[in-house]
């Protein structure tokens, strides 16, 4: 196996290439935090005791089919080192962690535990619809990509075909274009429209019909009737209180209301009713002119989502007006919303959601209570901003007939938006240290603000002052600046546990935390210039306002002072380091995949125990290559499916210098892709 060069970091806040940086996120790490209101956190603010109510566990059942599914049978890097050596661990595994761990490395492979299998699923190019060429990495066309699976997959959803023995839907999100990776001698300073068409078909999501065999865990794709690509010029329907507003008409569309493509699709999650939900995160790097805007309220309104400066840097906008905000400053405010896509309808017009609210999404994900009422949480993937939730004011409808998915194909446009507030039961002991409090545990309350109501006919009720309702849909950001919401380290994935209804949330990083006069540690963000992140773990009163929570793990290496591990003995853990995407199994255990990694090694996913006396052990179980992220973990009793994105992505790397070869091997360029691994026979 060939070993690649660790990735050095260029901001402290994860071993990320400054490349995935500017063309993932824009280079949010760059730039001035957008987040500048003075919105309460711990050290200003002292709430009196809320009642903890309990767990609504009614729904959890129903997630079991719609989240990850069960178990798998049986930042600048410091030079700390990445002990708590799987090697060391000892005592007996729990039920569905019971693998040993694999060691941390920089293999340019993924890298799995003894006993087990893998095998790649799909990867960038490979045929989706009938008729796609073979894939020809210096032929490249978008009629081409348009047919074939898209770049850098995310989120991943696997969906049995009713009636088909081991046939599933494989649905998954495409984030973004690393253009120096598609194309050899790619000039950044003038991009041709020929790139700039087969990166728009590149973006979006793909579905896919594929094929498990008895006694593996393998998948094989296929040209099934419901496969389908949705890219950058694919129509969307707009709907909930924003739709038919002025903030969202342009000249292509002066009804406000149909949208032409997604992009920066992150994560997302599946819904009880069979669809698929995804989170259009940072569309702030596809626009282009910001400086033209000269209204004062409009360029606050676009700086407070990271939108600034002149050219963009895939420079889109010199092949489309609608990315040109001088020429069409109200196309970005119709991205950056929760995407519903019916991947049993191939020729359906996907929906976005503008009750949800618009912010970076990371995701949206369903947790359905005793009396059918639909809850969807999402985070908002920034520094120091906030985490919402929507309660839907209809109730689920059961079953899989025309009129219930009609029905439950309108639940997320009728209901109410919050966003959270968190206090800590001991304040004064956070000095940003990552110390833990004399109760041995980070832990406080919170609570749910109303921010938006939409009701059964699409009309919203703004519950903010100085608001309308159109204005809290489409600049949710500013509505939760001003109802004091919680600051948070980049909330990312949120995920109810389908065996105990609990919420557990993902915060990947936050360098400036507590510096430069930016929010002080507080005790669910522990850590002053937090390059590691944490795990947040909420007892949420689902369809109610409040809710208690505790950190499950300060990440890092386990052999620092500044990190916690639920308690359990941090000898007997794998060290990790910025937590991403969450799944769970039918056990209960969490899956945690990494992107980032600050600890000198690749990214990985990991299992958690979550409950009795060895609560917070953790155990790496696959490494992904060099340069790669690990993202969309599915969790099965028959296999663990995550997707690879961006492998060999180093500062140094290009398509005409690439530094990895996998998973095709010989001089081939990297390739993202999707991947199963299964226990060997």
């Amino acid at each position: 196996m060939k070993l690649l060069p660790i990735l050095s970091a260029h901001d402290g806040s994860s071993a990320r290439s400054s490349l995935t940086c500017k063309y993932k996120c824009g280079d949010a790490c760059f730039h001035e935090i957008p987040n500048t209101s003075k919105g309460q956190y711990f050290g200003d603010i002292v709430k009196t005791a809320m009642t903890r109510r309990g767990v609504l566990r009614g729904g959890a059942m129903a997630v079991v089919a719609v989240g990850a599914g069960s178990v798998l049978a049986a930042c600048s890097t410091d030079e700390a080192s990445s002990t708590g050596s799987s090697s060391e661990m000892s005592t007996p595994p729990v039920d569905g962690v019971d693998f040993v761990a694999v060691e941390p490395n920089t293999e340019d492979a993924v890298v799995v535990p003894q006993g087990y299998e893998q095998g790649v699923i799909i990867r960038w190019g490979d045929p989706v619809l009938a008729g796609a060429p073979t894939f020809d990495f210096d032929n490249q066309t978008a009629a081409a990509q348009n047919m074939q699976f898209g770049y850098n997959n995310d989120f991943a959803g696997l969906l049995p075909i009713e009636g088909t023995p081991n046939g599933y839907l494989l649905v998954v999100n495409h984030e973004y274009t690393t253009e120096p990776f598609l194309f050899k001698g790619y000039d950044a300073e003038n991009p041709t429209s020929a790139q700039f068409d087969i990166a728009l078909a590149a973006h979006g999501l793909s579905v896919v019909q594929v094929t498990g065999r008895s006694g593996s865990g393998a998948l094989t794709p296929g040209l099934g009737k419901y496969n389908r690509r949705i890219t950058g010029t694919t129509e969307f329907l707009l709907t909930g209180p924003a739709a038919g507003s002025d903030f969202l008409r342009t000249s292509v569309d002066p009804t406000g209301t149909k949208v032409f493509g997604t992009f920066n699709n992150c994560s997302g999650g599946l819904t009880p009713w069979g669809t698929v939900l995804s989170g259009e995160e940072n569309i702030n790097q596809y626009f282009g002119n910001a400086e033209s805007v000269t209204d004062p309220v409009a360029a606050q309104r676009l700086a407070r989502y990271g939108i600034e400066g002149a050219a963009s840097d895939r420079k889109w906008e010199r092949f489309d007006k609608r990315f040109d905000l001088a020429q069409e400053p109200n196309e970005v405010n119709r991205f950056g919303y929760v995407v519903e896509v019916d991947p049993w309808n191939p020729t359906g017009v996907p929906i976005k959601h503008t009750a949800l609210g618009r912010f970076k999404h990371e995701a949206a994900t369903i947790y359905v209570t005793d009396d059918g009422t639909v809850v969807a949480y999402s985070g908002d993937d920034e520094r120091f901003d906030y985490m919402y939730k929507f309660v839907s004011s209809r109730k689920m409808m059961p079953g899989n007939g025309q009129a219930a998915m009609r029905h439950n194909l309108t639940i997320l446009d009728a209901g109410t938006l919050h966003v959270a507030v968190l206090t800590g039961d001991a304040p004064d002991a956070i000095d940003g240290t990552g110390t833990l409090p004399e109760a041995g545990k980070f832990a406080g309350k919170g609570e749910w603000i109303p921010l938006l109501r939409t009701g059964d006919d699409g009309r919203g009720e703004s519950l903010v002052d100085g608001m309308s309702a159109e204005e809290v849909a489409v600049f949710t950001r500013q509505a939760g600046d001003k109802v004091g919401a919680t600051k948070m380290d980049r909330p990312e994935d949120f995920e109810p546990n389908p065996v105990t209804g609990k919420v557990y949330v993902a915060l990947t990083n936050n360098t400036k935390r507590g510096t430069d006069g930016k929010a002080a540690a507080d005790e669910a963000n522990p850590r002053e210039k937090n390059k590691n992140g944490q795990i947040l773990e909420i007892d949420d009163d689902h369809a109610g306002t409040t809710f208690v929570w505790n950190l499950l793990i300060v990440a890092g290496d386990p052999n620092e002072a500044d990190t916690y591990f639920g308690g359990f003995d941090k000898t007997q853990v794998s060290p990790i380091s910025c937590p991403d995407n969450l799944a769970f199994d039918s056990k209960g255990n969490l899956w945690i995949s990494t992107d980032g990694n600050a600890l000198e090694s690749n990214d990985g996913l990991f299992a958690v125990v979550l409950d009795g006396e060895r609560r917070g052990e953790t155990r790496q179980f696959l490494t992904v290559p060099a340069g790669g992220e690990t993202c969309g973990p599915i969790i099965s009793d028959e296999r663990v499916v995550v997707a690879v994105q961006h492998p060999g992505e180093f500062d140094e790397a290009s398509a005409d210098n690439p530094m990895s070869h996998w998973p095709d091997g010989g001089d081939s360029q990297p390739r993202p892709a999707m991947v199963a691994v299964w226990k060997t026979q």
